[in-house]
Parts: C-alpha cells; sequence; structure tokens
C-alpha cells in the first residue's frame, strides 16, 4: 500500500541509490567470478559458481526484502499506529538528516503543531549513505537542526514524539541514553514516543545478511529505554523487518 505522496519503488531506489557501493562490489565480485572460473578446475570451480550465485542471491533477496518493507507493506501509510493524534497536538518529528516522514506525520493527522529537528552531526554521523540521503532529500518547512546532547525541548512539552528509522544512527549507547533521557523529559505524562527501527535479528539477517549489524537488537533497545527512565508500553511488528516500540516516560499517569 502506498502512502501519502509517495512514488512507487520509491522506498528500494532510495536504499540502491545511498548504498549504490555494495551493488557495485556485488556486481564486480560476479563478474571476477565468473572471468576466473574458466581458468581453475573441479573444485575451485564449483567453489566460483557457488559464490557467484550466493552474491546474486544475496542481492536479490536484499532488494525484494526493501521493496516489501518499505513499498509494499503499510509502513509509510503509518495505519499501524494504535494512536488518534488530535489537531491541537503537539508533535515533534526527529530524524537523522534525511526526512521522509514529516510531510506523511503532518497530511495524515492534519497537524498545525508539528516541529522537525534534525539531529544529524557530520562528525559523529559518518556513513556514507547518510550523508548522500541528507545531500538529495527534501527538507521539511521549518526544520530545526539540533543535537543529540541537547536536543532543546522544553520539559512537558510532546505529546508525541515521531523516530523513525533514525535512533540507530547514534551509534554510542552513553549518548543514545542520554538522548532517550532528554525525550522524557521534554514528554509530557499522558504522551508517547514512537520509534520505529529495524532489528539485529533473523529476518534482518536474511534479507540484508552482515548489514544487520548496523541494527540494535530487541535487547539494546529495551536496555537503553530502561536506562534512559522510559517505559515501553507495547511492541509491534510493522512487517517481518521493521519493528515500532510504543513509549512513556517512567510514572506517567494515563
Amino acid at each position: 500500500m502506498q502512502s501519502i505522496d509517495r512514488k512507487p519503488f520509491q522506498g528500494v531506489l532510495n536504499v540502491v541509490k545511498f548504498n549504490w557501493q555494495f551493488y557495485v562490489i556485488g556486481f564486480v565480485s560476479v563478474v571476477a567470478l565468473t572471468l576466473v572460473r574458466p581458468y581453475v578446475h573441479g573444485y575451485w570451480q564449483n567453489v566460483a559458481v557457488v559464490l557467484s550465485a550466493v552474491v546474486v542471491l544475496a542481492v536479490i533477496v536484499s532488494v525484494l526484502s526493501t521493496f516489501y518493507a518499505y513499498d509494499h507493506s503499510d509502513f509509510y501509510s503509518l495505519n499501524w499506529l494504535p494512536l488518534g493524534i488530535k489537531k491541537d497536538a503537539r508533535v515533534i518529528n526527529i530524524h537523522a538528516g534525511f526526512d521522509e516522514t514529516s510531510e506523511i506525520i503532518s497530511k495524515k493527522f492534519g497537524l498545525v503543531d508539528l516541529s522537525v529537528l534534525d539531529f544529524y552531526d557530520q562528525k559523529k554521523h559518518t556513513e556514507i549513505s547518510i550523508k548522500r540521503a541528507r545531500n538529495q532529500g527534501a527538507v521539511f518547512a521549518g526544520t530545526r537542526t539540533t543535537s543529540t546532547e541537547k536536543i532543546e525541548l522544553d520539559a512537558n512539552s510532546a505529546d508525541y514524539i515521531f523516530l523513525i528509522l533514525a535512533a540507530h544512527e547514534i551509534r554510542n549507547e552513553h549518548e543514545r541514553i542520554g538522548f532517550f533521557k532528554q525525550l522524557g523529559v521534554a514528554l509530557r505524562n499522558n504522551g508517547r514516543i514512537i520509534v520505529a527501527e529495524h532489528l539485529r535479528n533473523t529476518p534482518n539477517f536474511v534479507a540484508y545478511n552482515i548489514g544487520f549489524f548496523h541494527f540494535f537488537s530487541r535487547t539494546a533497545w529495551r536496555r537503553t529505554f530502561a536506562l534512559a527512565g522510559i517505559s515501553l508500553i507495547s511492541e509491534l511488528r510493522i512487517n517481518p523487518f521493521i519493528t515500532a516500540f510504543i513509549l512513556e516516560k517512567d510514572g506517567a499517569t494515563t
């Protein structure tokens, strides 16, 4: 199901565009193995065939999984959200330099009070894919640059805080815990934090092989939330590859 203002195959095309070096490596590897195969015999020729097949299969599975996760599922429609957000709610959407969700959130809920924060720091977030995404992505009107160390939100000021495929870019656990502590302070007692992420689990290993190490495990996320003083209300599996955590501040009265 396509969400608001998203084009067919937009998700998978973005992933290929921002991570094209991995696909080039795969292509070059297959070509090299194909060229080498006539010059080896017996066991090594079989190895070359198997390795070529593994590389091709890995690329196909990765592309199909990404298509399903981003373009075929309800992920960007936000229909999976178990929330009724009122137009006068104070909503914060936080991203790491590439924003595909602010326009969707604004239009879906008809929001009049949506603030967008970008915590990208080129000294910390050095992966080439996020740099490419930042250079090519659209900027939502009124987006403010912020820092993970000082998010600059007033205490008890936010009804909903969204982090969609963004929080994993905070690689240092201490920094990540401190970041979520700040979000807990900014959240109102009946507010919610929505974190959507790939997990370091079996489906994402099958889809992205070693790329799944870029994600954090369910245990790591739960530890971050607990140490930040935030309670996990529910966990939603949006599709086989993406999970959402719905959170509130510890001691909140709902």
